[in-house]
């Protein structure tokens, strides 16, 4: 009991080294460190998928004109021609060209002649009765297994009806295009405005002294209108229908009932007074966007979406009084302590203590649809009012002058009589004229409401933002705001060109121009007909794209069009009396300041030049390869060293030059028409030439003039070469059309420096090269100097 102790070995634990107390660590050292050990956890994987990308034509290496492929007949004849950019972009695997249009080319699937229609409208019928599928197993056909696989298409058109000056056209729209005879539309006069009421179930046709309600081709009701002028316009916005007269007289159709007990048209005339001055133009919007609202941002808060939550960190639970002490040292140097940093902090919470409904952060707020008219008048004066009630909640004054950003204006008109109201009759005789309005909510889910409007020759766009500071109680709160564009209404007039008649331009004028659509070829937008016709897109990134469709001259009418024959397509008018059954084309992109098309090569694009003869594009292209060798020059010969490494070791890369045709029929590589060029030679330009030949008649020929430089290094004098090529027609191989077209190599010899440039002037050749300029003569596929 007596032995001394046994000697133990020192051994340091964590206990020597950290505080047992969190309170007395080091706030840095607990920052850096954490609060304790952290759990070995198992790796989590994670898999990626693409959900959205943005295009890229950038940058822009080489860029060049060439006819387009795909052209319908009916617009071949055009003495503007519809020329393509093709551009090259991208390096290595993402290298492309992108082929840019500058305008809008439809593809036409067919074409009548109806002479003197001035309008025309599509509209759904019934729906139709659903049919139990057959079974397919029956037949045992697989040709019918693939069409019993076909979904039938639905929400289709199933009227086309078409208005002349004197009567109207009712043609049923199915597998077959016919006239219908007997119907409950109305022939006899002419049709003003047409739409859908009831989800699509019921037809509105509106003519200049009455209104017709029809379920399919049965009419269920026949309004007589006599407001002592006939009707000239109309908008919709199911269930409500707004009518305008020649003097400006509105009427204001609803549809009430119900399918089961039948539907009916409710006819009200609204006393529009708040402003003493003739009607323009009218239009019913419904809204979607939640943005048309008169209750303050407190009452009506829109959805915002919630921040997401910071990642998990478990919370430090400290003590209440747990200021760290500091050395009086520390507070000579650095002031007065302050409380510990880590208690401003906010508790976070761990993963497993989140609340439940974080998932409500990307949860889309239901906004209930509210219905709206807006009213352009001769004064100036723009006012929106809600409907039902038709309560003023909006008024701008001037709006014709196009205004940056469209303002309620607090102060109503003057009383009838006074002073202000004959110098404001007096003013607005001078105003610009507002043709036509149109309200129609863009974007994903409708959420951006845009307000159109075709002023004399110009167009002005406005885009809705809120605007919770309006102190008026009543009245709308937002703004609208102006949106920059490029669209010109004007007609390009030659000196040639002889005068049309004043009174068809006027009635070519007072037509509705703008058109919104639905779901053509998956766009949504306004199609702006007109001297220049636009189309105006806005997808679901939420950008307005305007592009020009003059391909086919100015374009009378147009209407969307749904059918077997022509899905998700569209009709039009054109200044010739022509309806085009048409639909745009699914391989360009419309989502971008030009209709754009990329074509992946796969490899890193240099130059692109377009051979008119053949009508095909020749493209550079390189391929990095690696290199393990070196070459020596003994004289003229040269010698090369391979260059021995362990397997570890990363060889240097060197790009492979080759030259290929494509053609842009189906953008695909034409077979056998490969040229590589040597190994360490780079091509520096790529030209299409006319020189001087005696086998045409015009005495020029068409070549591809190629020059390249051998870059061994910068002991070795650079040299190059000039390679002609000439593109010639073969008999193509059977099911291989592409391959009518093949290269020949008219020349390729080496020359005495880096050919950096060619040209041609009057049939010679104009080359750079080194730092001299030589002239040369084409002869017997040689080049003959001509001059230097």
């Amino acid at each position: 009991a007596n032995d001394p102790p046994s000697k133990k070995k020192r051994m340091d634990a964590i206990g020597d080294w950290m505080a047992s107390d969190v309170a007395l660590i080091d706030p840095d050292e607990l920052e850096v460190y954490g609060s304790e050990t952290m759990a070995t956890k198992q790796l989590t994987s994670y898999t990626f998928e693409v959900c959205d990308s943005l295009i890229n034509i950038g940058p822009c290496g080489k860029i060049c004109m060439g006819e387009p492929a795909f052209l319908s007949e009916e617009f071949v004849q055009n003495s503007d021609a519809d020329l393509e950019l093709v551009t090259t972009a991208g390096y290595g695997k993402n290298g492309a060209l992108c082929v840019l249009q500058r305008s809008v080319r439809p593809q036409v699937v067919t074409t009548f002649e109806l002479p003197g229609c001035v309008h025309m409208w599509t509209v759904m019928g019934p729906p139709a009765e659903k049919k139990p599928p057959k079974k397919a197993e029956e037949s045992g056909d697989p040709a019918s297994e693939d069409k019993a696989a076909e979904q039938p298409l639905t929400n289709t058109h199933a009227f086309l009806i078409l208005s002349r000056a004197d009567s109207s056209m009712i043609l049923q729209t199915d597998q077959e295009i016919n006239e219908l005879d007997h119907s409950g539309f109305s022939t006899q006069n002419p049709t003003v405005f047409a739409g859908n009421l009831g989800d699509g179930r019921y037809v509105l046709q509106v003519c200049p002294m009455g209104v017709r309600l029809l379920d399919g081709t049965r009419q269920l009701q026949h309004i007589p209108l006599d407001v002592g002028s006939s009707i000239v316009a109309g908008s919709l916005a199911d269930p409500h229908v707004i009518i305008r007269s020649v003097e400006g007289l509105v009427i204001h159709l609803t549809l009430r009932g119900d399918p089961a007990a039948g539907c009916r048209l409710a006819v009200l005339r609204p006393q529009l007074t708040a402003v003493k001055a003739k009607i323009l133009s009218v239009c019913v919007y419904k809204d979607m966007s939640g943005l048309f609202t008169t209750r303050n941002e407190e009452q009506d808060e829109p959805a915002k979406p919630q921040k997401p939550l910071p990642p998990p960190k478990e919370s430090v639970d400290m003590s209440s009084n747990g200021v760290l002490d500091d050395d009086d040292e520390d507070e000579l140097l650095y002031g007065e302590s302050e409380e510990n940093p880590i208690q401003k902090e906010p508790v976070r919470m761990t993963s497993k203590e989140a609340p439940s409904d974080a998932k409500s952060m990307f949860e889309i707020k239901e906004v209930a649809p509210t219905y709206w008219l807006f009213v352009a008048r001769e004064n100036g004066v723009l006012e929106i009012y809600s409907l039902p009630e038709y309560k003023l909640c909006f008024l701008v004054k001037n709006f014709p002058m196009g205004q940056k950003v469209l303002v309620d204006s607090v102060q109503m008109t003057a009383p009838s009589g006074t002073k202000s109201e004959k110098l404001s009759d007096m003013s607005h005789e001078s105003m610009p004229v507002v043709h036509e309005i149109l309200v129609v909510g863009l974007g994903i889910r409708h959420s951006r409401p845009v307000l159109l409007a075709r002023v004399d020759e110009d167009l002005l766009i406005y885009e809705a933002f809120p605007f919770y500071e309006t102190q008026r109680e009543g009245h709308l709160k937002l703004r609208f705001k102006k949106m920059s564009h490029d669209i010109f209404l004007r007609e390009r007039k030659y000196k040639t060109q002889k005068p049309e008649n004043e009174e068809e331009e006027k009635a070519f004028q007072s037509r509705q121009w703008l058109h919104p659509f639905s779901d053509i070829s998956g766009y949504s937008g306004v199609f702006l007909c007109g001297y220049q016709p636009y189309w105006l897109f806005m997808s679901s990134r939420g950008e307005l794209r305007c592009h020009p469709m003059f391909v086919d001259g100015p374009i009378y009418c147009f209407a969307p069009f749904h059918n077997v024959n022509c899905p998700k397509g569209f009709l039009h008018f054109n200044k010739k009396g022509e309806l085009r059954i048409s639909t745009l084309p699914t391989h360009l992109t419309y989502d971008a300041p030009w209709p754009v098309r990329k074509v992946p090569l796969r490899c890193t694009p240099h130059f692109v030049n377009y051979h008119v003869d053949s009508k095909t594009y020749c493209v550079v292209t390189s391929q990095p390869d690696p290199c393990n060798h070196l070459v020596r020059f003994t004289g003229e010969d040269k010698e090369y060293e391979l260059l021995e490494r362990d397997s570890r070791y990363i060889f240097p890369t060197m790009d492979k030059f080759s030259l290929q045709l494509l053609s842009p029929v189906s953008w695909e590589t034409i077979p056998n028409t490969r040229v590589d060029l040597d190994e360490w030679e780079h091509l520096t330009c790529l030209k299409n030439v006319m020189l001087s030949s005696e086998g045409t008649t015009t005495g020029m020929k068409g070549y591809l003039a190629l020059g390249t430089n051998y870059c061994y290094g910068e002991d070795v004098t650079s040299r190059g070469r000039i390679i002609i090529l000439d593109i010639i027609d073969v008999v193509p191989e059977p099911g291989q059309p592409l391959t009518k077209n093949k290269i020949k190599i008219v020349y390729s010899k080496e020359q005495k420096g880096p050919v950096t440039a060619l040209s041609q002037v009057v049939g010679f050749l104009l080359s750079a090269i080194g730092q001299k300029i030589y002239i040369w003569q084409l002869k017997d596929n040689e080049l003959v100097g001509v001059a230097f």
